[in-house]
């Protein structure tokens, strides 16, 4: 049924049974009207209102949900749909919204993995542009000190020595950069491997306590799965120095249920769903690129829990 004849139809029955009362209701009008009088008709106006208004709102209300969906929608959440049953103009509605979102969604899809992919390009770059040419460049002029301390006398070798020191932290620096870029370890080592390292640096530089939970019997992944996990890790753990005003952070990697779970909990004042910024939503969308569920939750306690949940290819949940 098309939406003018529901509303039609509705608004039929409501004057049809209005009609219908005023017929076999013992019920006269007199002239003037007498007060009992208008209160009968009073009433008899505000329940047909009353009936009409809640006939238009069940009617209707498969619009209101659609515009509900329409305002709230959020790509980087798919999946989010309204069941459209039998047929009219307003089903079909519904259809083609639906079927709008899911071209949306798989459009957002590969778009994301072009520019993720085109990211992680551009660190590699970076971080062998640094490692080659900034890294090489200090430990050279780290030996030319070292010589030149060797040969100076008194206060200038002190001097050197402490040039030597500032170089050789700069130089630290530089690698730690390096390895936040581009994670070599991973490629090498694995994922269990790379995070470790992930973790210890972490709690190295930010004076956290990180506490480590790695199933042995991880199964093999794609190198996109690998590096998902381990980019999520990465900006979870950077979330929480910054933001979490945490103590303690736990990170964990289980196989369970055909899927790899990674787990990143502190014990931090929270955070709220409404003020997710660019670091969440870039996990979003690396979470779309392996076709993973990311959760964000309150923890056990306090501070919050982020989930990405990363299914194992020829295996079922």
């Amino acid at each position: 049924m098309s939406l003018f004849w529901r509303i039609f139809g509705l608004n039929a029955v409501v004057l049809g049974t209005a009609t219908g009362l005023l017929l076999w209701a013992p019920v006269t009008v007199s002239v003037p009207v007498v007060l009992t009088e208008a209160v009968i008709l009073v009433g008899g106006l505000v329940v047909m209102l009353v009936a009409n208004a809640a006939l238009l709102s069940w009617g209707l209300a498969p619009l209101v949900r659609l515009t509900g969906l329409m305002t709230t929608v959020d790509l980087l959440r798919p999946g989010q749909r309204l069941p459209a049953r039998g047929g009219g103009e307003v089903a079909e509605l519904i259809r083609a919204f639906n079927a709008m979102l899911d071209r949306l969604e798989q459009e957002r899809a590969t778009s994301s993995a072009r520019v993720l992919l085109a990211q992680e390009a551009e660190r590699r770059r970076i971080a062998h542009e640094l490692h080659d040419e900034v890294g090489q460049s200090m430990t050279a002029i780290l030996l030319a000190l070292k010589r030149a301390a060797d040969d100076a006398d008194g206060p200038l070798r002190d001097e050197l020595h402490q040039a030597q020191e500032i170089t050789r932290g700069s130089l630290d620096e530089v690698r730690r950069l390096v390895r936040r870029l581009r994670p070599g370890v991973l490629d090498d080592l694995g994922l269990v491997s790379a995070m470790t390292s992930l973790t210890h640096d972490f709690a190295t530089h930010t004076g956290l306590r990180v506490l480590r939970h790695f199933d042995a019997d991880l199964p093999a992944l794609e190198p996109e799965t690998e590096l998902v996990l381990y980019r999520v890790a990465q900006e979870s753990l950077t979330n929480v120095a910054r933001h979490a005003d945490a103590e303690r952070a736990e990170v964990s990697l289980r196989h369970t249920d055909g899927a790899v779970v990674l787990a990143v909990a502190d014990d931090g004042r929270g955070i709220e769903a409404a003020c997710e910024g660019a670091g969440i939503r870039g996990m979003r969308e690396r979470a779309l690129l392996i076709g993973a569920a990311l959760d964000i939750t309150p923890a056990a306690r306090t501070g919050t829990r982020i989930r990405l949940t990363a299914p194992v290819p020829g295996e079922r949940p």
